[in-house]
């Protein structure tokens, strides 16, 4: 849409009404030594720490944890079930026992879950005697290869399968396809914040001992992914996304098990991490946050606010936003403005016939009004995604 070229690398944006402080963090990360070709900002963007939400840039050799964010491998997954209506009553019960299965907010389980639902091939798994057939206990956690991790493993079993805050939510809709679907948005928990956040720390205290040129004010310190904290990191980031990933999907599970009917594979889409891609021919660190990947043929998810539609897609696959496209409507206010400045019965009366309005003027931090129009959002990024599914809000169950 928008090109801007005053820095030392193009900033090219897929929406007008970017806001300052967004803007500005742009310019930091356009004017980074080690960026590649260009930054990429997202029809949703807004402001972020060190990086804008909606940002997606390429960077070589080196890996910036505050442009993944702090709740690594945040993001969607979503399911379309067999039936094509549902009563009120019958959304009302449903909502009833997932409130009960799933624990919000700052919510735990009262007890570990099973280890067999933690993400394997990490540590050292192996069957002990007693065990069934299949059964898997795990045994060591090696710190040298996980030494975040090995901190709050054991946090992190109390916490899998739990939505968490904020923007966070789990939604019932009906899809133009007919049918009723379920979505959830969650992360990696307090798993993903500690580990993101003891990078982050360490890559600072590692930028000014090298009296590196990126001001620490940006809060966009980096590692060399040559280094030995640079691997660590890469290592411990995948595990947090697949922690995330897995956390999605037992809360998935159990809340099909309550609906008990037929449905679709899940689908599944992350919308905070790195990975080494090939873009341009180069091999290059492709870090999205609040950016999901839009490569050709690739099924996402761009969810609206609590009270507008959502969409499955499919990517376009365009070059120039590094195959990626928004993750959702995007904030056009902060959370402590929309508790004060929205007005409740407006709000309320914009969720019309969904379960789940807020309640009080508290609620009011992810109301409808605090998030961007999802209808220009979507029709800033006609290059990036097509549409499949329009998905309608029925009931929503908020972090």
């Amino acid at each position: 849409m928008k090109v801007i070229s005053t820095e030392k690398k193009p900033i090219k944006l897929w929406l007008n009404d970017i806001e300052d402080g967004a803007l500005e963090q742009a310019k930091n990360l356009a004017n980074l030594p080690f960026l590649y070709r260009h930054v990429a900002i997202m029809p949703d963007s807004h402001q972020g720490y060190g990086m804008p939400i909606g940002g997606v840039i390429a960077t070589e050799g080196v890996i910036i944890p505050n442009a993944v964010g702090v709740d690594i491998g945040c993001g969607m997954c979503a399911v379309k079930t067999s039936l094509t209506d549902i009563s009120q009553d019958e959304l009302k019960r449903i909502m009833g026992e997932i409130r009960k299965q799933v624990p919000v907010g700052f919510g735990h389980h009262q007890k570990k879950q099973d280890i067999k639902y933690m993400p394997q091939g990490v540590g050292e798994l192996v069957t002990l005697p007693g065990l069934e057939p299949g059964d898997r206990k795990f045994d060591s956690f090696r710190p040298d290869t996980f030494p975040k991790i090995s901190k709050e493993f054991e946090n992190s079993l109390y916490q899998l399968g739990t939505l968490g805050g904020g923007n966070h939510f789990i939604e019932i809709q009906k899809g133009s396809d007919g049918h009723i679907w379920v979505m959830i948005h969650s992360g990696s928990r307090n798993l993903g914040y500690k580990v993101a956040n003891q990078y982050n720390e360490e890559a600072n205290e590692l930028n000014e001992k090298w009296h590196t040129s990126v001001p620490k004010e940006h809060q966009l310190a980096f590692l060399p992914v040559d280094s030995q904290l640079g691997k660590e990191y890469m290592t411990e980031m995948n595990y947090c996304v697949d922690f995330a990933l897995a956390n999605r999907k037992l809360m998935m599970d159990r809340i099909l098990d309550i609906f008990g009917v037929e449905h679709d594979p899940m689908i599944n889409i992350a919308h905070n991490y790195a990975s080494l891609e090939n873009h341009f021919g180069k091999n290059v660190f492709i870090h999205r946050k609040g950016a999901t990947l839009a490569r050709e043929g690739t099924v996402g998810i761009i969810p609206g606010s609590m009270g507008t539609k959502s969409y499955i897609v499919e990517g376009l696959g365009n070059k120039e936003s590094f195959e990626s496209c928004s993750h959702g409507a995007g904030r056009k206010m902060g959370r402590g403005e929309a508790i004060r400045s929205l007005n409740l019965e407006e709000e309320q009366a914009k969720m019309e016939g969904v379960l789940g309005k807020p309640r009080t003027q508290q609620d009011l931090e992810e109301a409808p009004g605090a998030y961007k129009d999802i209808d220009v959002v979507m029709d800033n990024q006609k290059d990036l995604v097509k549409i499949l599914v329009e998905l309608r809000p029925l009931g929503v169950i908020k972090g």
